[in-house]
């Protein structure tokens, strides 16, 4: 199932996207859950309670799509470098202050994170930071929902915390990346994180296998599948929580495939005016426009 979090006359809902992706059935939620957007179904699951009931079905043409999870209960958990391509890419592009010499490719995950208040759904810009940055990047990436929370998971019992996955546009300052020395303050700008179009379940997409691509105004720059990681899904989670415990709605982006802005000679940052769009098999697409 697909679970959009959208805002119809005004007020905030939480429904189930129609398999043809024309409608959608919101739930018979409280103003309060439903502004958790799809966090309050991934939590009810959780728990095993019944999904509440559903109400009649809307067009989707006639409400407007926000962040699948709005207003993310902590950091979203990222990995730098994580797919064999890019590491290289990205340790040959002057800006990796991770890379040393022959560790282009990382022996453990990079971990880093974004702040909740980064997240923007599909259809909302991407700011530019005028007069702070002008070296802003885009990367495509597949996001794990974790579903049942957990610590110590081990990576043979990872995809059972799985709930499924969305959408998300790991948007960079490069300068900023660079020049502070670590990656946190340059992936967190305001409007840094879109995400969406909404939330798919596990068995509607193959997190181990499935196609990642983006677009910038057109021109395809990002092609690659997640058999291409470096380090999978239950490898990831198993060493996100050897120390620290895992929460439904716990968002983990698995890290981008080469074709990025900084991998071209001269870079090709964002500007204003440039549409940015990512699609990932099973899930969707998403779409913004920088300004």
């Amino acid at each position: 199932m697909k679970i959009a979090a959208f805002v119809l006359h005004g007020v905030p809902a939480v429904g189930l996207v129609s398999a043809d992706q024309q409608s959608v059935q919101p739930f018979a939620l409280s103003a309060e859950a439903a502004a958790s957007g799809a966090l309050c179904i991934v939590e009810i699951q959780a728990r095993g309670d019944a999904l509440p009931a559903l109400l009649a079905p809307v067009p989707l043409s006639q409400v407007r799509l926000t962040a699948p999870l709005p207003h993310p209960r902590r950091n979203i958990f990222c990995v730098g470098k994580n797919y064999f391509a890019h590491a290289k890419e990205f340790a040959g592009s002057g800006f990796d202050t991770s890379a040393k010499a022959g560790g282009d490719v990382p022996s453990v995950p990079i971990i880093f994170s974004k702040v909740p208040e980064s997240v923007v759904g599909t259809g909302d810009f991407i700011e530019m930071p005028v007069g702070i940055s002008d070296a802003i990047d885009y990367e495509a990436e597949l996001a794990v929902i974790i579903g049942k929370g957990g610590k110590g998971i081990k990576a043979g019992d990872a995809l059972q915390h799985v709930w499924g996955y969305t959408i998300v546009n790991d948007v960079t300052s490069r300068d900023w990346q660079n020049r502070h020395l670590q990656w946190h303050m340059g992936k967190s700008f305001d409007t840094f994180c879109p995400m969406g179009p909404w939330l798919a379940s596990a068995d509607e997409c193959d997190g181990a296998n499935t196609g990642v691509r983006c677009w910038v105004n057109g021109e395809l720059r990002q092609d690659a599948r997640t058999t291409d990681l470096i380090f999978n899904i239950p490898t990831l989670i198993e060493t996100l929580s050897a120390g620290i415990t895992l929460y439904p709605g716990d968002i983990i982006a698995t890290g981008t495939p080469a074709g990025v802005g900084i991998g071209f000679k001269p870079p090709q940052y964002l500007k204003a005016g440039d549409v940015v769009r990512i699609e990932i098999d099973g899930i969707g697409q998403i779409e913004n426009t920088v300004r």
